[in-house]
């Protein structure tokens, strides 16, 4: 009896298609159980990488294993601890977006106490420096200690920062090259001017009345883009390889975030109040950087396009058009010189304080580089309570939880050319005074030591996965919404709370003591009480689900109850807004 075949497909593809039932090759379409129980772990928002910390109890002695979240923000490492990071940003742009008071009311005022303690502090600055005028080295000694002693108090007593700047002996005052270098401020011939007001302390941008006399506070969304580096296909590849400027791509890349902060300098001063910006840095799909911002406030789009044409960064840095040594034979240390010299001559390479030496007495010199953004400036007004605003958000925070390689698919042969050919760029682009790779220019890198590699710098902006996105790709400035991350992690747990109608932390000591209750420490994965990795994880994942049907309960209730008391024609209402 001849097996059945399916219409127009011949016996031997119908095997093929179809594995023995049993057989190694039908085992292998299964899924994986550890696989599922990772993706459910994601789903649920439990960490598959866990950190385990032993709790002892000191009233009881009784010990516990308590599994902390990694606390990671890539994808790659932890998808729901990456996910809870990115609601996190979320939330902290949203209120401080369109928010209609000041959220950093400022300092108290100084106590007398503490001002006591600055006066104190005078006191001993004026007979340290009598003292140093009439070589009683003994007696500044004792000073010094003193004065260390009251900023301790001073610290203790509730006031910021130090009120001086420490003493330092002579030797400690000679810096590296023996003197401070001082730029000219004065604007590049090629940049336009910019309007320049006294900043007002005020965060809030202006209000306009409508026709009922409701009154709005719009804010901007705003992104920045670099310029071109020559023409592009649809998927970011160059038209023209040879030609493409890699390497201005690179140092722009490298600098990106001196320029932003130059942008926001800039912004500030030609608006005349202090401008407070949330935003994130991202890839295009061209790999060059842009980043996207949410500005409270609203700012003319003709002045916000005039600052981003007139703002640039200037790095003044050894020349480095061209490789002086090949990346396979750099300059080697030499003990006895105290440094690197030629490969070929034995010859000492300039320090890196000679070589800017050179720099500053060429009257004619020219940065190595200056970084600008390019025509494209994209702003839009946005209001509060709006589709656009939520989308705005979403929109910045898209790419958080993607390393900056990962953000776009690399899935052709030209894409992945690019992509490697940027990274060779990148991996031979100096990103600080002190990076390996300016051996390879022909100059000793600041504090040089033994053992620097060229192309091996530990800076993230060579690594392939970053592609010169080695700083922060979240920026949010000091007075965005007046709490910290910790700040906005605590107002979810209150929410919460709030909603199951936990008043008491039992974790915690009473209220007023001091005694503190629980000894932590750090629990290895090889230790006894300290259960596999897998049973550890299907039990976070029944604790989630339950903790998740407790909130869903609770926050069904809450509505009830709302529209309960709302009247009949509210149920409607709050359904619509749960959907």
């Amino acid at each position: 009896m001849t097996a059945p075949t399916l219409p127009g497909l011949a016996p031997e593809t119908v095997a093929a298609a179809a594995p023995r039932p049993g057989s190694r090759a039908a085992r292998m379409l299964m899924p994986r159980s550890v696989d599922v129980v990772k993706d459910i772990a994601a789903d649920y928002g439990v960490c598959t990488r866990p950190v385990s910390l032993r709790r002892t109890d000191l009233d009881t002695g009784v010990t516990e294993v308590i599994d902390m979240p990694c606390g990671a923000t890539q994808e790659a490492k932890c998808p729901a601890c990456a996910k809870r990071a990115r609601k996190l940003r979320q939330q902290q742009i949203r209120e401080g977006w369109h928010r209609d008071d000041e959220p950093d009311p400022g300092p108290a005022p100084a106590t007398e106490e503490q001002k006591s303690l600055i006066v104190y502090r005078a006191h001993l600055e004026f007979a340290r420096e009598e003292a140093a005028r009439a070589a009683q080295w003994d007696q500044v000694a004792d000073l010094d200690a003193a004065i260390d002693e009251l900023e301790a108090a001073i610290t203790t007593e509730g006031l910021r920062g130090r009120p001086a700047p420490p003493h330092t002996t002579a030797d400690d005052q000679e810096s590296d090259d023996g003197k401070r270098r001082v730029r000219s401020t004065k604007r590049r011939q090629d940049a336009p001017d910019l309007p320049r007001l006294p900043v007002e302390n005020r965060t809030l941008g202006r209000t306009f009345e409508g026709r009922e006399g409701q009154v709005f506070r719009p804010s901007m969304f705003l992104t920045l883009t670099l310029g071109s580096y020559g023409r592009v296909h649809t998927d970011g590849t160059p038209v023209h390889p040879d030609t493409y400027d890699y390497r201005r791509a690179a140092w722009d890349a490298v600098h990106f975030p001196r320029l932003l902060d130059r942008f926001w300098q800039n912004l500030r001063r030609a608006v005349g109040w202090n401008v407070q910006y949330a935003g994130a840095v991202e890839p295009q799909r061209r790999l060059a950087p842009h980043a996207h911002f949410a500005i409270r406030g609203t700012i003319p789009r003709q002045l916000v396009r005039q600052v981003a044409a007139a703002t640039y960064h200037q790095v003044w840095w050894p020349p480095a058009d061209q490789l002086v040594y090949d990346p396979a034979k750099p300059p080697q240390w030499n003990e006895e010189a105290g440094g690197y010299t030629d490969p070929a001559t034995g010859q000492l390479l300039p320090t890196w304080h000679d070589a800017l030496d050179l720099v500053d007495a060429d009257p004619d010199a020219e940065p190595v580089h200056v970084a600008r953004f390019g025509v494209q400036v994209d702003a839009k007004g946005v209001l509060a309570g709006t589709k656009d605003a939520d989308r705005c958000v979403g929109y910045i925070t898209k790419y958080l939880t993607k390393q900056a390689a990962d953000c776009h698919q690399i899935t052709t042969d030209r894409q992945r050319a690019h992509l490697e050919r940027l990274w060779s760029e990148l991996r031979y682009t100096p990103c600080s005074e002190r990076c390996a790779n300016w051996l390879l220019y022909g100059v000793q890198p600041k504090n040089t030591r033994p053992g620097l590699k060229p192309g091996n710098c530990k800076n993230k902006v060579h690594k392939r996965e970053t592609l010169g996105l080695g700083g922060r790709r979240v920026l949010i400035s000091r007075q965005w919404s007046g709490k910290t991350l910790a700040d906005h992690r605590a107002d979810r747990k209150d929410w919460v709370k709030a909603l199951l109608g936990i008043t008491t932390d039992a974790t915690t000591a009473p209220a007023g003591s001091d005694t503190i209750r629980h000894a932590w420490e750090l629990a290895k994965p090889t230790d006894d009480d300290v259960p596999p990795l897998a049973h550890r994880i299907l039990r976070a994942i029944s604790e989630r689900i339950q903790w998740r049907n407790q909130l869903d309960t609770a926050r069904h209730a809450n509505q009830s109850s709302a529209a309960s008391e709302a009247g009949p024609g509210s149920a409607g209402v709050a359904a619509r807004e749960e959907a």
